[in-house]
């Protein structure tokens, strides 16, 4: 093998990983779940620290009586002057906003 023949592989090989990359971000064009949660956490931290966060990886449908989205799911806790306060969020999973926040008696 020469190098010209390996140089030709590798270099084939390069322009199939950035094809399969571009067509997995086309086939799945939902937002991170982590930069959702991190964002939604930022949030959170601007009125009081947090104590635990979570997020679903998987999305759900969530419907508003109107129209059906997908959403990653998921919760903040923190605390605020002793007492413990749970919330559950929807976020819509293309643009990260949050389309439903409940707090968890």
């Amino acid at each position: 093998m020469n190098v010209k023949d390996f140089a030709l592989g590798v270099v084939t090989g390069v322009a199939a990983a950035v094809i399969v990359k571009e067509m997995s971000n086309r086939v799945v064009p939902y937002a991170n779940p982590d930069n959702i949660l991190e964002n939604i956490k930022s949030e959170f931290k601007k009125q009081t620290p947090i104590d635990g966060s979570w997020i679903y990886m998987k999305t759900e449908n969530y419907s508003n009586g109107f129209t059906e989205i997908p959403v990653f799911k998921g919760g903040i806790t923190r605390t605020v002057e002793g007492e413990v306060e749970n919330f559950e969020f929807a976020a819509d999973a293309r643009s990260g906003a949050i389309v439903n926040i409940e707090q968890v008696k």
